[in-house]
């Protein structure tokens, strides 16, 4: 007779998929076939523009100071590096650069003009976009803003703020907005 060793058989372990295999296996299926009855894509985040500076102070300061006609300014961060907003009154620069100005329409009343060559330029840091947009919507004379950011491009209405810079130039009237800036009182 044999005598048996006292240990078990070896089970042979199944092969399982690393994470990377799954992933590679889904996007080929998912290319191939589309996506199964249980999957769904994932809802696209809503984004609210202008929603960080809208409630703070600093920001709050500037459009005091652009409706006042006085100076003022800060600094952001965005992609490790600094850039400063500021204002002189008819102006808000961002970086130097103006992106948005105005100009007198009544005794009592501005236009706000944006600069689309600026915009277009800076369109990929996320500080621009949110402060084109919170400009916008903190001047509620305006109404609702009508610059929307998709795709990684500003778009004004419904044609992309870039397409009108050939044909229309790159100042962009936006509409007229009541500044605060001291009255002359008439003479009695």
């Amino acid at each position: 007779m044999t005598s048996a060793s006292g240990s078990a058989p070896k089970k042979v372990k199944e092969k399982r998929q690393t994470p990377e295999e799954r992933q590679a296996a889904l996007r080929y299926n998912h290319m191939m076939y589309g996506p199964t009855a249980g999957e769904f894509r994932p809802a696209a985040k809503k984004i609210n523009l202008g929603g960080a500076y809208l409630n703070h102070p600093k920001f709050q300061a500037l459009m005091a100071a652009f409706k006042k006609g006085t100076a003022y300014q800060f600094d952001v961060n965005d992609k490790g590096r600094a850039y400063t907003v500021s204002t002189d009154g008819t102006q808000i620069l961002f970086d130097g650069r103006t992106l948005y100005y105005s100009r007198p329409c009544n005794r009592f009343e501005d236009h706000l003009l944006l600069d689309r060559s600026v915009a277009v330029q800076y369109q990929n840091l996320d500080a621009l976009v949110h402060l084109a947009v919170a400009v916008l919507r903190s001047l509620s004379d305006l109404g609702s803003p009508q610059l929307s950011f998709f795709n990684h491009e500003f778009i004004y209405g419904d044609e992309p703020l870039e397409a009108g810079i050939a044909s229309q130039g790159p100042n962009l009237l936006i509409g007229s907005f009541k500044h605060q800036k001291v009255q002359e009182k008439p003479r009695k």
